[in-house]
C-alpha cells in the first residue's frame, strides 16, 4: 500500500464567534427594565463597554457589536430614568409634598369613574 506524501496540515477554518460579553450586556439591558433596574443598568452598561473593547481587540473574530451597543443603551437608558426619578422625589420631598398626595387632585375623577 502506499502512502500518500505528507501535506502540511492547516488549522481548521475558525468560524467567527458571538463575544458572551455583548449577550450578558444585552440580556442585563433587558431584564434592568423587568425584574432589577439599577442593578441590570449597571451590569449592561459595563459588559457593554467590555464586549465593544474585546471585539475591537478580537481583529475579526467576534461579532456582536450591535448586542453590545443595544445593552449600553438600554443600561443608560435605565439610569438615566432612574436618576430622574429619584431627583423628582427629592424636588417632592424639598417641597414638603408627599408622593402619594400628588394624586389628591384626581380623586374626583377616580370617585365619579368608579362609581363613587
Amino acid at each position: 500500500m502506499s502512502q500518500l506524501p505528507s501535506q502540511p496540515q492547516s488549522p481548521p477554518p475558525v468560524g467567527v464567534q458571538t463575544s458572551t460579553m455583548a449577550i450578558v450586556s444585552l440580556i442585563a439591558g433587558i431584564v434592568s427594565w423587568f425584574m432589577v433596574p439599577v442593578l441590570g443598568a449597571i451590569v449592561a452598561v459595563i459588559t457593554g463597554n467590555m464586549a465593544k473593547k474585546e471585539i475591537r481587540a478580537s481583529a475579526g473574530l467576534l461579532t456582536g457589536d450591535g448586542m453590545a451597543t443595544a445593552g449600553l443603551v438600554l443600561g443608560w437608558i435605565q439610569l438615566g430614568l432612574t436618576v430622574i426619578g429619584i431627583c423628582v422625589v427629592l424636588v417632592f420631598l424639598a417641597l414638603g409634598i408627599s408622593v402619594p398626595l400628588m394624586c389628591l387632585p384626581f380623586v374626583n375623577e377616580w370617585s365619579v369613574l368608579l362609581g363613587g
